[in-house]
């Protein structure tokens, strides 16, 4: 039998449906899977198992979410080159290539980052975020490249892992948009949330309901209907540039969540870099900072922009 994670909620004034109001509350789980946990008898009301998803919630009435834990999970090593920038006792840095999934998930359990390190590294990999992500202390989403910092200890993932939480580490990224931005340099300060409608997307919202997203970017070179821009990240949300970008009207070039389905260049996926990574040395105490040299078709694309 499972053990179980009992997450605790009290309802609003709205009177939603149980299952729209625990998807919105708890971000981990689409609608779907409420429904399912309702089936099963895994959610209760006052105390008192709830067998409807449409039951109607009134205010102030007290869940309790009760979802299953994951089951362990076996991540084999593969042996799958990798681009490493820096290693030391303490981390390396790797330049994910376009296309590869950074951790495994169920139904994706071969081919990642993770599946890499496992071989390169053996057993030196800090073990804080479990079985599923050794070493991993932050992500870059699956179609956008570069640089990544991976521990290999738990002191220098706590270390790395602080550093990102008062966004004391340097991110620097580099993207190809569509057209061209009204000014050269300026600011993106808006609030990301997971979109209600599509779970897979995060959607621009209010300072109630979201978390504060500030990018800065600035252009580095304008071509005929798109331009090379640099991000400088001050937060770290999910997919914030490209929400960003999207915001301002001028998507990532081959952005199909946030952008045009097509393109004439037939890209398929963002143009997206992950170029500089700079950051306080867990041990040593000292500033270092690396860059991540461009992936073989973002450096293509600037080639045939540029005639």
């Amino acid at each position: 039998m499972s053990d179980f994670t009992t997450y605790k909620f009290i309802a609003d004034d709205n009177e939603d449906r149980i299952d729209v109001f625990l998807s919105n509350v708890y971000k981990d789980a689409s609608r779907t899977y409420i429904q399912k946990l309702i089936k099963e008898g895994n959610i209760t009301v006052n105390g008192k198992i709830c067998s409807k998803s449409s039951y109607k919630l009134k205010e102030d009435d007290e869940i309790d979410l009760n979802v299953p834990d994951p089951l362990p999970l076996e991540i084999l090593p593969e042996d799958i080159p990798l681009d490493i920038i820096y290693e030391d006792d303490d981390f390396l840095i790797v330049n994910k290539p376009k296309g590869m999934v950074v951790h495994p998930a169920c139904g994706h359990l071969d081919g990642t980052l993770v599946n890499a390190l496992l071989f390169h590294c053996k057993d030196a990999l800090s073990g804080i975020n479990g079985i599923l992500r050794p070493g991993i202390v932050h992500r870059i989403d699956k179609d956008t490249s570069g640089s990544l910092i991976i521990c290999k200890n738990d002191f220098a993932h706590r270390n790395i892992a602080d550093q990102l939480k008062i966004h004391s580490i340097k991110r620097v990224y580099w993207g190809i948009i569509n057209g061209r931005l009204k000014e050269s340099e300026g600011k993106v300060d808006i609030y990301i949330d997971r979109d209600k409608n599509d779970r897979k997307k995060m959607g621009v919202c209010d300072s109630l309901h979201g978390k504060k997203s500030i990018t800065h970017y600035k252009v580095l070179k304008e071509f005929d209907g798109y331009s090379l821009v640099e991000f400088t990240l001050e937060t770290g949300r999910t997919h914030q540039i490209r929400v960003s970008m999207a915001y301002l009207n001028h998507p990532i070039l081959g952005d199909t969540v946030y952008g045009s389905p097509k393109n004439k260049f037939g890209v398929e996926g963002q143009v997206l870099h992950a170029k500089t990574i700079g950051f306080m040395h867990p041990t040593k105490n000292e500033y270092v900072e690396f860059d991540a040299p461009l992936n073989p078709e973002f450096a293509r694309l600037l080639k045939i922009l540029d005639k």
